[in-house]
């Protein structure tokens, strides 16, 4: 191996570690946070199964859509951390 793709596959290893983990570390800062969402900037799925992705919520603070907020400000929010029980309609 030249010694240029050995620097190559080092940087690329430095740097694929460093994407994997950082996330882990954020994500152990943040928590779910139910209802204080804006149209259009929940994080991911509902939880009424009405869409899978981030980005779809229709209204305004719907109770069923999250979003990622400080650990202990959910509430301060006027969120909610634990999901609200859906009822069959």
């Amino acid at each position: 191996m030249s010694k240029h793709a050995l620097i190559a596959a080092a940087a690329v290893s430095v740097m694929s570690l460093t994407m994997f983990s950082a996330p882990a570390a954020a994500a152990g800062d943040k928590e779910k946070c139910y209802g204080i969402a804006k149209a259009g900037q929940n994080d991911c799925a509902n939880t009424s199964g009405a869409h899978s992705c981030a980005g779809q919520s229709k209204v305004d603070k719907a109770p069923d859509e999250w979003k990622y907020v400080a650990k202990g400000t959910c509430e301060k929010e006027g969120g909610m951390t634990v999901p609200p029980k859906m009822t069959k309609g």
